[in-house]
């Protein structure tokens, strides 16, 4: 089956209906979304929603499981979960994916899926980081300014590709750019001495102070490019193989510049690209509460006295402060860049708006400060 013509179409028609439903104002609802929307996608990518073998709604393995909403298997094995959620729905909420993924962990399938029918985000069930660092890619069908995105990154979930490995193969090479991304955006933000000394090192003529100087003057961006996907193969040099000779044709693409998926941007990379000056004081009115904290230089996020790694981690421990922690857990989970919001020019706004700007402004290594 030839998916990406067929793929090209379905998401060329949903697109056209998620606007129409825009249009008019309407409520599509979970079950309409789900025909209208979700379903043109899925038989486009090869998947058989008639044959039970091969995919089930409201699944479940055992009969006191939560239900996914669809299941897709190969060879009569779960590999693919996909949790739907209304057009309306925001995806932001980490309840969701988060009791999809626990469950697939146990299940044993790696690929999970969270829709609305025009966002669609794909998790690694199986990596072991935070849920928010499960995400290794994300694209809206409504965003036509670069349909071959959405069309690049939806085929990787048919039936076909599913098939092989080659999911598991970009994620190493995603896993393993998104560590050396935040070490290197660490190493510059802490102003790392043995990092200074190698500078010096290498720069003759320069003072430490000199290299520091240097460094503030400058945004340093980190770019990987999406490994070039040929006949359902990846180049092996993209993760570390060796690249096989005429494995590319001529024409084709060897590198296209992307942004990083939010789930890799951390405060430290805000603050080093002055899109944050410490200390920032972040706030937020929960259950008439008013709970307050602040970003340190370092990165962390202090409230009550106690400095936390991440945003979401102090959320929670706000939001503990006020409902106490659910059961089998420290503090309730939270989602730390949409729970805080920060001062601008008098107005409160989600601290997610700094990462968004970030992610818009992320398209150099390097770019001098003007």
């Amino acid at each position: 089956m030839l998916v990406r013509p067929a793929l090209s179409n379905a998401v060329e028609v949903v697109r056209k209906r998620i606007q129409q439903i825009r249009d008019r104002k309407e409520i599509a609802g979970e079950q309409n979304t789900k025909a209208a929307l979700i379903d043109p996608i899925l038989i486009a990518l090869g998947w058989d929603l008639q044959e039970m073998d091969e995919s089930r709604r409201e699944y479940r393995r055992k009969p006191q499981d939560n239900p996914v909403d669809y299941a897709l298997f190969l060879n009569r094995t779960e590999t693919l979960f996909i949790e739907a959620k209304s057009l309306e729905r925001d995806l932001t909420d980490r309840k969701w994916i988060s009791q999809n993924l626990s469950y697939a962990t146990v299940v044993g399938v790696r690929w999970c899926v969270l829709t609305n029918g025009d966002e669609y985000r794909i998790y690694n069930s199986h990596a072991p980081v935070d849920v928010e660092q499960k995400l290794f890619r994300s694209v809206r069908i409504s965003d036509s300014s670069d349909s071959n995105s959405a069309v690049d990154t939806l085929q990787l979930l048919s039936k076909d590709q599913m098939q092989g490995r080659l999911l598991d193969e970009l994620w190493k090479a995603h896993f393993i750019d998104a560590n050396v991304s935040r070490t290197i955006d660490s190493l510059l933000a802490n102003e790392d001495p043995g990092l200074i000394r190698l500078l010096c090192k290498k720069t003759k003529g320069v003072t430490r102070s000199e290299v520091r100087a240097s460094l503030k003057r400058a945004k340093i961006r980190i770019d990987f490019p999406v490994p070039a996907i040929v006949g359902g193969t990846i180049p092996a040099s993209t993760i570390g193989g060796k690249r096989e000779k005429d494995s590319l044709p001529d024409s084709a693409p060897t590198r296209r510049q992307v942004d990083a998926p939010a789930s890799q941007i951390t405060i430290g990379n805000l603050i080093h690209a002055g899109l944050i000056k410490p200390p920032l004081r972040i706030e937020r009115k929960y259950r008439d509460v008013h709970l307050t904290a602040v970003v340190r230089q370092d990165g962390k996020i202090e409230f009550d006295g106690q400095g936390y790694d991440s945003l979401s981690t102090a959320a929670g421990m706000a939001r503990k402060s006020v409902i106490g922690s659910p059961a089998g857990h420290s503090f309730p989970q939270t989602n730390g860049w949409t729970f805080w919001m920060y001062a601008d020019d008098g107005v409160l706004r989600e601290i997610d708006q700094l990462r968004q700007s970030y992610l818009a402004q992320r398209k150099l290594k390097i770019v001098p400060m003007a």
